[in-house]
């Protein structure tokens, strides 16, 4: 059992937030079945998705500084315990048979923007509950958590809803916040946090604080450009399954599970080493440009899933060590505002990467994973020329 598991009061935390995660996992399968069982246009799904990820580029810092000027704990109840009473009003709207489109957008709008005040909270918190010296386990945990209810919530989902109706998806991850409720309202309410004066001069602290400080710097930038040009492969995956590799929604389905096989591994190699080494993030970023050049020269399922598995490793090489260093290195009266920032840059990379990633693939086909892996490799070599301190040591 990983050393952090064995505190009590951590390991309550971390299974409740593992039973919230398949929640949101079956919920999110089941928001696609439902656009398209009202609907029955993916551009429609398109757009309830964009609708759910736009404020995030709102209201992500603020959340930043929320988690530093106000008791986490206490925060996170409140921002978690309005996510499960979102899903319950729609899991109830729809077993009213009540709901129609415009009810889903104002839905994807709402549990938007607090997904997007609750990310940064609850890593500032995580963080805070592990200890800086343990940061880097905690980190590593959660990674494990997240890509196993990535690959077998899904399941569950289809299962659900074959057997209950797509209603069930939403009013299962609305209960699957009350353990994580339970646990987080016994916890130790610290000190208030001081208020420090006007929001956007606290903003403007955090950006300060990341562009002065050399390696929180360089670790921003190098995970904006890994994640436009590399991480987003993942949206290659269903064309390259389909259009040149020849295979049915079988293959692609087992494609995406070796992806997760290797994202799973990634985190477990991750939690038998804690420490909390920069590098990593440069080695996993030459590992993902590696993977991808060679994928084109993939000509049946077998190298390809090989190739994506190690996409996935080097993916939650990439993020988790970043992340990892950025809470090593931060101010605890800064850290809910420095881990937003890092949020904005993954999802902001979102859709200018996964359009990139399209228009590569209309002009090259099957020939665009090998530029995307080369401009990540580009990008990996020109950051190794900056110094990385082989290991840091928890403040």
């Amino acid at each position: 059992m990983p050393a952090l598991l064995k505190d009590p009061r951590y390991r309550a935390y971390w299974l409740s937030l593992f039973l919230s995660q398949v929640g949101g996992w079956i919920q999110a399968t089941g928001l696609g079945w439902l656009v398209l069982e009202l609907t029955g246009r993916a551009e429609r799904l398109g757009f309830v998705l964009g609708l759910l990820f736009l404020p995030s580029l709102l209201f992500t810092l603020p959340g930043g500084a929320l988690a530093d000027r106000y008791p986490r704990a206490r925060l996170l109840f409140g921002l978690e315990g309005t996510l499960a009473a979102l899903s319950m009003a729609l899991a109830l709207g729809l077993f009213a048979g009540r709901v129609g489109l415009g009810h889903l957008y104002l839905f994807a709008l709402a549990y938007g923007a607090v997904s997007a005040l609750e990310v940064p909270t609850r890593q500032a918190f995580t963080a805070e509950l592990a200890g800086t010296r343990r940061v880097g386990e905690a980190l590593a945990l959660n990674a494990l958590s997240f890509n196993i209810a990535r690959m077998g919530a899904p399941v569950l989902a289809g299962l659900f809803i074959a057997r209950w109706g797509t209603p069930v998806a939403f009013f299962l991850n609305a209960l699957s916040f009350l353990p994580l409720l339970a646990v987080l309202a016994r916890m130790p309410a610290p000190p208030p946090r001081r208020r420090r004066g006007p929001w956007a001069r606290e903003l403007a602290e955090g950006i300060d604080y990341a562009r002065r400080t050399p390696l929180v710097r360089q670790t921003l930038l190098l995970v904006l450009w890994v994640a436009t040009f590399g991480i987003n492969f993942q949206a290659l995956v269903p064309a390259f399954a389909r259009l040149v590799l020849g295979l049915g929604p079988e293959g692609y389905g087992s494609l995406m599970g070796a992806l997760g096989s290797g994202a799973l591994l990634g985190a477990l190699l991750l939690l038998k080493s804690p420490v909390v080494r920069p590098r990593r993030s440069l080695y996993g970023s030459f590992l993902l440009g590696g993977a991808l050049l060679l994928l084109p020269l993939a000509k049946g399922f077998l190298p390809a899933a090989v190739l994506l598995a190690l996409g996935g490793l080097s993916m939650v090489l990439v993020l988790t060590s970043a992340n990892t260093t950025l809470q090593t290195l931060v101010p605890e009266g800064l850290r809910g505002r420095v881990v937003a920032l890092y949020s904005l840059v993954l999802m902001g990379s979102g859709p200018p990467g996964m359009y990139l990633t399209g228009l590569a693939f209309d002009l090259l086909g099957g020939y665009a994973p090998a530029l995307l892996g080369a401009l990540v490799l580009v990008t990996a070599a020109y950051f190794a020329t900056r110094p990385w301190p082989a290991r840091l040591t928890p403040l």
